[in-house]
Order: structure tokens, then C-alpha cells, then sequence
């Protein structure tokens, strides 16, 4: 019965994603939209497979925990209805709703998983609490993510449809971790939402009710399953929309704004210590700290002013872009983490040599590079495991690998390739 099940939503859903009107003006085929479709499906199949099997290796038994609590969760509508509706609203804690940015004994700390739970239990109402079938439900919600990414580059950067496909749907550690349950697909649904309708909105200088309800869900999203992105993303987008408006010197334009956030982002405690920002950097390492696990390293120990930041800077940048290290390879999960950490380093190493030097760097580039560096340094000051590195680092990806990848000019790359091929050939007859 499990089995037909499956069977029946994942017809159902395939042939869903051809008729829903998003879905099918995206510029995809519907073979390709299926495909995509399904491929995120299977890595989601996986991503629970290895969490049941080899959770403990892999460090990833967060999967099926999620899941029984939904279980839970359901069966709570029953038996306490209005529970059920209300307790994500609950609040125990003494500092009510203020602690926005606290790493634990919060309402927002607990919100992430809370939240998460919710959305899987209304899944199971459906599902008959089957995990792989709420695979096919959360797959279809956040598959609307990297396709509006896509539609976004591919208006960008126009005649690299196949090098955007690549790095919005394949990239592996972003296709596997955002295809699980868990909370990372629905992230990068809400950053995908609120980059589209900005986008689209500014170009077609028409707003609207529509993506006015886009932007407020998006922020939604990332506000309930990961609130620390917010104070990443928001001067991403302000330092963007400035940018458009200007129109010339982007990068320029990017670097100035950027140090005004800097400096609010160490000052604005004076203001009011409720935005301690640097505080909250260093109560969230502790955390991890905190945490034990076999992929965990002890981490230089951050101090809330900027001199700290400063000093741990490259360490956190090179933590959260080039590990995990060969070295650091215990199972195939970080083997393949490690072997895509230095695929990423030759692609940008082509990018370096062969930019297309004719092509002007708009804002929108300069909003994914700036907005994917500085996430990626939260990461590395905060972090200190390396399965929750590479799983949160895989957010970033789509905005910073495709932008790297469409500006790459492969066509020259091709032709020194078939050169050396040739001469080769010469050599050998």
C-alpha cells in the first residue's frame, strides 16, 4: 500500500509541476522540468536513506527526527485541536519574544525546528505519516526555489541556459541537501522568492500584490528556519537596489555601502543592546562548541569586537569555502564534499583566467558574490562541524557558482582543450 502510495503523488506531482503556471513559463522544457523534478525526488530518497543507515557517521539524524515529531505533532490535531494550532505561538520562556538572535532558550531558537515540524505535520495528513511520500510534498514547495533562481539568471545572463541549469538544479551537495527533510530546501525557497520578485519587480517597475506576498513569505521562511540569514540578506538587497539605482561602478557602490553595515553591525548595541549582532556571533560558536560530534574541531575563540572579527577573518573564510580537506575525510559523504570543494576551486581558477573581459559586472552579480562571501563568513566564525559547514554552506551555492560559471568563457576554455587533443594526437602518429 506504501508502495502505490508513492507511486500515485509522485504521477501526481510530476504531471503538477507541467501545468502550475511558474513551474511550466520557466523556460524548461516539461521533460526537463520532470527530470529536475525527480532528480531532487531521488535526493531526497537518499538524503533519508543515509540518515536512517548511517545517521550516526554522517551526523545526520536530525532527518528522521524532524519526521517522528511531525508524526507527533499530527496526531495532536486529534487529540488536542487547538494545541495544535496555537502552540507554534507558544512562548516559555521569561524574555518573551525579544531574544531574536539568542542561540538557545528562545522562542526564535526553537522556532527553526518548531516551524519545520509544522509544515511536516500538515504533510502527514496526507501521507499517512509516510516519510519518503512527505519527500514528494516538500520537494514540489521547494523546487520553486531553484527555479526562480533560475528564471532570474537565466534573464541575467541570456544564451547560457545550459551552464545555469548546471549550477540552479545538479550542483551536488546543493541538490543533496536541500532535497532532504530538513531545513535548508525551504531556505533557499524563501531567498529564491524574495531574489524573484525584487528582480522582477524592478525590471518590469511594477511591484504588485503578488510580489509583495512572495517577498513577505520568503522573509517569512528565512526568519523561521534560519533568522541569523536575515541580517545577512537585508544589506545584500539594500546595497543591490542602491546599486540599480545608480548604475554604474556596482562593485564600487557594493564596497561603500558595505563598510556603512559593517560599522552598524559593531556599533548598533550603543544604540540598543538588543542588536548586539557581534554578541550573538560568539554565543552561537559557543554553541556549537558545545556541541560534540566526530566532525567537530575547536575553532579560534571569537571575542565581540572587531579586532576579533578581523584576526579570525581569513581562518572562517577558509573554513567555510575549502574545508572539508582531504585530510578531514572520514566517510563518503565528506569524501564527496571534499572532491566538489576542489571542482568549485578549478572553476574558479577558470573564471579568474577566462572571464568574459567584453561583458560588464552588473548589480545583480555583485548581490549574489557579496551576499554569498559575507554568508559564508557567519558560517565560519560561527561554526565548528563540519557536516553543519558543508549543509549550510549549500545555500549559497546556485547564487555563487552560476553567476562564476555564466561569466566563464567557455567556448575559449573548449578551444585550448581541443588544441592540446590535437596536438597529442600529432605527437602520438
Amino acid at each position: 500500500m506504501e508502495y502505490l502510495l508513492f507511486v500515485f503523488y509522485l504521477v501526481l506531482f510530476a504531471w503538477l509541476i507541467t501545468k502550475v503556471r511558474f513551474y511550466k513559463t520557466a523556460g524548461l522544457s516539461k521533460s526537463q522540468l520532470i527530470i529536475f523534478f525527480l532528480l531532487k525526488i531521488i535526493a531526497g530518497i537518499f538524503y533519508g536513506w543515509i540518515g536512517i543507515y548511517y545517521g550516526g557517521l554522517a551526523q545526520m539524524w536530525d532527518t528522521w527526527g524532524y519526521h517522528q515529531n511531525s508524526v507527533l505533532e499530527f496526531r495532536l490535531l486529534f487529540d488536542n485541536p487547538h494545541a495544535y494550532f496555537t502552540n507554534l505561538f507558544y512562548n516559555p520562556y521569561k524574555e518573551g519574544f525579544t531574544q531574536f538572535l539568542s542561540t538557545t532558550d528562545s522562542y526564535w531558537n526553537d522556532l527553526k525546528g518548531n516551524f519545520l515540524i509544522k509544515v511536516l505535520s500538515v504533510f502527514n495528513l496526507f501521507s499517512f505519516e509516510n516519510y519518503y511520500v512527505n519527500i514528494i510534498f516538500l520537494s514540489f514547495i521547494t523546487f520553486l526555489g531553484p527555479l526562480a533562481i533560475f528564471r532570474v539568471m537565466n534573464d541575467v545572463f541570456p544564451n547560457r541556459k545550459m551552464v545555469i541549469m548546471l549550477g540552479c538544479f545538479i550542483i551536488p551537495s546543493f541538490l543533496f541537501w536541500s532535497s532532504g527533510i530538513h531545513k535548508e530546501g525551504l531556505i533557499f525557497t524563501g531567498i529564491g522568492l524574495i531574489t524573484y520578485c525584487i528582480y522582477f519587480a524592478n525590471k518590469q517597475k511594477k511591484l504588485g500584490i503578488k510580489r509583495i506576498l512572495g517577498i513577505i513569505i520568503g522573509f517569512l521562511l528565512v526568519i523561521s528556519l534560519r533568522n541569523f540569514i536575515i541580517i545577512v540578506l537585508v544589506p545584500a538587497i539594500i546595497t543591490w537596489l542602491i546599486a540599480l539605482k545608480i548604475q554604474k561602478k556596482s562593485l564600487l557602490v557594493f564596497s561603500v555601502v558595505y563598510v556603512v553595515f559593517i560599522l552598524l553591525f559593531f556599533n548598533a548595541r550603543h544604540i540598543n543592546p538588543m542588536f548586539d549582532f557581534p554578541q550573538a556571533v560568539v554565543n552561537k560558536q559557543q554553541e556549537f562548541i558545545n556541541i560534540v560530534g566526530t566532525t567537530s574541531f575547536m575553532p579560534e575563540k571569537l571575542e565581540p569586537t572587531a579586532v576579533s572579527f578581523l584576526k579570525n577573518s581569513t581562518n572562517a573564510f577558509c573554513l567555510s569555502i575549502l574545508r572539508p580537506y582531504p585530510s578531514d575525510v572520514k566517510h563518503f559523504l565528506s569524501l564527496a564534499s571534499s572532491v566538489e570543494v576542489i571542482m568549485f576551486m578549478l572553476l574558479f581558477v577558470l573564471f579568474i583566467f577566462f572571464r568574459r573581459k567584453h561583458e560588464r559586472i552588473g548589480p545583480f552579480f555583485w548581490f549574489c558574490i557579496f551576499f554569498s562571501i559575507t554568508l559564508l563568513l557567519s558560517i565560519g566564525f560561527s561554526v565548528n562541524n563540519l557536516g553543519a559547514i558543508v549543509r549550510y554552506r549549500s545555500v549559497t551555492l546556485p547564487l555563487l557558482i552560476v553567476p562564476i560559471m555564466a561569466f566563464t568563457d567557455w567556448k575559449a576554455i573548449w578551444g585550448i582543450f581541443q588544441y592540446i587533443i590535437n596536438k597529442i594526437n600529432v605527437i602520438k602518429f
